[in-house]
């Protein structure tokens, strides 16, 4: 088939990738990119369904590529969206051609077939297992495995994605191979218990997977990692890397709220997690995300969370008011909190973060970083994951796709400007 596609991905990394696999099935295909929507044969919207805010925006941007498309090109919704709510969201959206959930064909369907309403049980790719193109940029994400085995009281993530599905370590190592880039970005909803569902790789296999891939690339980066399973192994592969980065998933500090969350610690062992990582690397960077709002959070679980982020100093927080998912533990807890209190306590929050932020970046004013280089003008140290974090700005002379040394020469919000050195 020939033709020209438009990929529009909402949501996090794990949805990036989703897209990157689509890409791949629609070259092979005989399709190319389009220079913009109003150009594409195919329009695929990869959406997002973590939060209400998330769906919201699915649908606004379905709608606004709808409006925004040619004559006769099809629109196809895809994605965590798609997935959950299937047939609802088809009879929401006559706008779509085919809403069908993860591993679509996107050039098979139409909405008048006899699959369904828009053609959702059309035969369906394994998305995790797919080529993908190489890599634009001089990084990429890699998903080592799909779903999650946990049951957080707030996340009804392993309704739609399912049980958790280890990738072997031959097939992500040939699709780093293949991307061509400098740094990895290894990611899963539940990153740290990558083959504690397959036997042939057994609890713990994360650990020799980081070193498989840093044998192969400069950097290698984790994200979404739960902290009962950061052992000192990890820690150490992680730390071995030359990229100590720390992205793990707190999502509170107050111990009793945590277990209302069906989830594990609290502020104590964070600290003394974190504290015991900075003895080994005194320039590890932190990042994490916090729920605020959770049923039941009472002011004392809000003043614990504010201890905890003076305590901790992380360099990178991100902070989400409760959305209540249909279908999960929480949703049928009492306890709720109200939206204004709800607001007040995310601004309270937000406002500490990013304090610690500013500081901590301009503490390293001065200071000489080795840096990858995204694009002209642009790199990142350890510090900075991709689309996340800060980035630091660099002369534009730079090759990208190189390392480069520099000087730290102003800290600008969570941004630094740094010279050559």
């Amino acid at each position: 088939m020939s033709g020209r596609y438009w990929v529009e991905t909402l949501g996090c990394p794990k949805n990036q990738v989703d897209s990157d696999k689509l890409v791949g099935t629609l070259a092979a295909d005989g399709m190319t990119p389009a220079a913009s929507v109003a150009e594409a044969d195919v329009v695929v919207v990869n959406t997002c369904a973590f939060v209400e805010a998330a769906r919201q925006e699915s649908v606004d941007t379905v709608l606004a590529l709808a409006d925004a498309r040619a004559d006769g090109a099809r629109l196809v919704v895809t994605g965590c969206m798609a997935e959950r709510y299937g047939d609802e969201l088809a009879l929401a959206l006559p706008e779509a051609d085919l809403v069908a959930g993860f591993g679509v064909p996107v050039t098979l369907g139409r909405r008048d077939g006899a699959e369904g309403p828009a053609g959702r049980d059309a035969a369906r790719l394994d998305l995790l297992n797919l080529p993908r193109p190489p890599s634009a940029s001089p990084w990429a994400y890699v998903k080592v495995a799909e779903g999650c085995d946990r049951k957080c009281g707030f996340c009804a993530i392993p309704s739609f994605r399912g049980r958790q599905r280890s990738r072997s370590v031959e097939a992500v190592l040939e699709e780093v191979d293949a991307l061509g880039v400098k740094e990895v970005v290894l990611v899963a909803q539940d990153l740290a218990s990558y083959g504690r569902d397959d036997p042939s790789l057994g609890a713990g296999s994360i650990v020799p997977l980081v070193e498989a891939v840093a044998a192969r690339v400069e950097r290698v980066r984790l994200l979404y990692l739960y902290p009962s399973d950061l052992t000192d192994a990890l820690v150490a592969a992680i730390g071995g890397t030359g990229v100590p980065y720390f992205d793990l998933s707190l999502q509170h500090a107050s111990r009793p709220l945590l277990r209302r969350m069906r989830r594990w610690g609290d502020g104590g062992r964070f600290l003394r997690r974190i504290d015991h990582i900075r003895e080994r690397w005194p320039d590890a960077a932190f990042r994490s995300s916090f729920i605020v709002g959770y049923p039941g959070e009472t002011e004392a679980d809000h003043d614990a969370l504010l201890r905890f982020l003076d305590d901790a100093q992380l360099d990178w927080c991100g902070f989400f008011s409760y959305s209540e998912e249909a279908g999960t533990y929480a949703a049928g807890l009492d306890g709720a909190v109200a939206p204004g209190l709800v607001a007040e306590r995310l601004a309270e929050v937000a406002e500490v973060a990013e304090a610690i932020t500013v500081s901590r970046r301009r503490a390293l004013v001065g200071q000489t970083l080795e840096v990858l280089v995204d694009r002209p003008g642009v790199g990142r140290s350890h510090r900075e994951a991709p689309e996340i974090d800060g980035i630091v700005r660099v002369p534009p002379g730079l090759a990208v796709g190189h390392t480069a040394t520099v000087v730290v020469t102003a800290a600008v919000g969570p941004d630094l400007e740094a010279e050559a050195a």
